[in-house]
């Protein structure tokens, strides 16, 4: 039997893509090893992001064809789509494998096989209109089921390469999203998370009818079975009024927003060429707040963007702490070759980025204690997903419908069971103590 292993790198929707590709492997008879054992196909579905998820992909191809020089290597996904020609020439490499045609993956195995000879197989990403339809049956995770319900972006912001790498927009028609979690769901997952590389633009390709993303999560929450819908990451414009009177009638919605907003600066937005404004990005949050009072509205923050002033980096400081969010990542700018913000004037010099970088995470770990600290003595629910030790104490683990991490020491039976618990302390801002 042929041994295949499968590595990803990056985003959530990699992860998705490399179940369904490792899932069409177990169906067509290949044997499925991990990574670092020998096998006989490689395949890394690899991440262009930065200029170190480059390479880091580069580094993952070489690694596996020294695990063994006789395997098929195969690089698949974004890298394969911003790298030069020097990935056709990279001897480490057999076969390249494109966004849009991983769902082939069998037969281009199978064709390799039969030719023995270097294959690239890529479409032009940046003209197609077509979704690559991918059905995930069985996920590694327990309890939540990732569910892809688009690909590529339109937003062109100066500091990211995706859309180059993804392509434009293209959904997944809303029968084959409810076809999948109905599966997943008679399988016993409670809980589905909405991902893709821009989960709000969602419908506003189709031609023949109208569903953006308010009707795909009505459609799914009312799945027998499906107990919680949470998104991704989503643009602060999807947030209106509409928007969030519809989604607090959904009572399987989390309340759990991540609002992708980089900078808390006018004047840096525009640079980054984000569509909205500091106050806009404001006014989303409080309608959120409105609807669902103790909602987890998470972030990214670039710290240091090129041009970036002592004057904008305070601004972004002061606003962050007005928000409020119960959890921000934080980033230094990191160049991208190939964006508009890779040849801006005034890069940022490192060590300045250093330090407003820890400003940032300063800011965010007090925020993220005072959130978790409002939850102390509440009873919430919980749903369960795995035993866990804990400074030698034996807890079931497991995450609020706001994405915060409780654990119980119990000798009960726990796992992929909604239970409520009674919140007795906050335990290293990371995880909430709680009792039955």
């Amino acid at each position: 039997m042929i041994k295949v292993a499968l590595h990803s790198l990056g985003c959530k929707v990699n992860a998705y893509e490399t179940e369904v590709m490792e899932q069409k492997l177990i169906d067509a008879g290949y044997e499925i090893v991990p990574f670092d054992n020998t096998a006989d196909v490689y395949i890394i579905n690899t991440c262009s992001v930065t200029n170190v998820a480059d390479r880091k992909s580069r580094q993952m191809l070489h690694r596996a064809k020294k695990m063994n020089p006789d395997a098929v290597v195969i690089a698949a996904g974004c890298y394969t789509e911003t790298a030069d020609k020097s990935i056709v020439e990279d001897a480490a490499i057999d076969i390249i494998v494109g966004n849009n045609c991983k769902k082939d993956i069998v037969s281009i195995i199978s064709e390799y096989f039969e030719k023995h000879s270097k294959m690239d197989v890529r479409i032009d990403i940046n003209h197609t209109d077509e979704y690559e339809e991918m059905t995930l049956e069985q996920v590694n995770e327990h309890t939540r089921a990732y569910i892809k319900i688009q690909d590529g972006c339109n937003q062109f912001c100066t500091y990211c390469i995706i859309p180059y790498a993804r392509g434009r927009v293209r959904s997944r028609r809303p029968d084959d999203i409810i076809r999948e979690v109905t599966g997943l769901a008679h399988k016993g997952f409670k809980e589905v998370v909405f991902t893709g590389i821009h989960i709000s633009s969602y419908g506003i390709d189709f031609k023949d009818e109208k569903c953006g993303l308010i009707d795909i999560i009505e459609a799914i929450a009312e799945i027998e079975g499906i107990e919680r819908v949470r998104l991704g990451s989503v643009e602060p414009r999807i947030v209106t009024k509409e928007f969030v009177d519809r989604l607090k009638k959904v009572k399987e919605i989390c309340p759990h927003f991540h609002l992708s907003m980089q900078s808390g600066c006018d004047s840096v937005l525009k640079r980054m060429n984000r569509k909205y404004t500091s106050e806009e990005f404001l006014a989303g949050c409080r309608l959120i707040r409105e609807a669902f009072p103790d909602a987890a509205i998470t972030t990214d923050v670039i710290a240091g963007f090129p041009g970036e002033t002592e004057e904008e980096h305070t601004t972004t400081l002061e606003f962050v702490k007005k928000v409020g969010f119960a959890e921000m990542h934080v980033f230094k700018y990191s160049v991208r070759k190939g964006t508009i913000a890779a040849d801006m004037d005034n890069q940022v010099d490192a060590a300045v980025k250093t330090r407003r970088s820890a400003e940032l995470i300063e800011a965010e770990e007090e925020m993220r204690k005072d959130y978790r600290q409002r939850f102390v003595g509440r009873k919430v629910e919980v749903l369960f997903e795995e035993k866990e030790n804990i400074e030698g104490k034996d807890y079931y683990t497991g995450y609020t419908k706001e994405y915060i991490k409780v654990a119980v020491e119990t000798d009960e039976l726990l796992d992929n069971k909604l239970v409520d618990v009674i919140i007795k302390e906050n335990y290293n801002h990371e995880i909430l103590l709680a009792e039955l």
